[in-house]
């Protein structure tokens, strides 16, 4: 798995378009209208999230309508709960070591 999820949802704004887009399809202009910034910056949050392969984009004339994809977030979400699980296992091992040594 590429890390460009992770990178791609480093930043809040656009992990608050993913988090609208999980509520279904929307144009640019409903997925960003709750971030008051310019509309050259939310093209590059948009960008970031299309080359992560978070989002996807059908033009229709002048209307952009933006949908998420959600199997790269699948695998992200797989590859942490993998990671939680080998940690938990770590500190379950340090904790029965030192309730031994007590």
């Amino acid at each position: 798995m590429a890390n460009d999820p992770f990178k791609a949802l480093a930043h809040p704004i656009r992990r608050g378009v993913i988090e609208r887009l999980a509520q279904g399809p929307a144009t640019v202009r409903e997925a960003t209208s709750a971030f008051d910034v310019s509309k050259p910056t939310l093209s590059k949050h948009l960008r970031v999230l299309e080359e992560a392969g978070l989002i996807t984009r059908v033009i229709d004339g002048r209307e952009h309508r933006l949908a998420l994809a959600v199997e790269p977030l699948r695998e992200a979400g797989t590859w942490i709960d993998e990671q939680r699980g080998r940690w938990e296992g770590l500190f379950d091992a340090v904790e029965s070591y030192l309730e031994n040594r007590a």
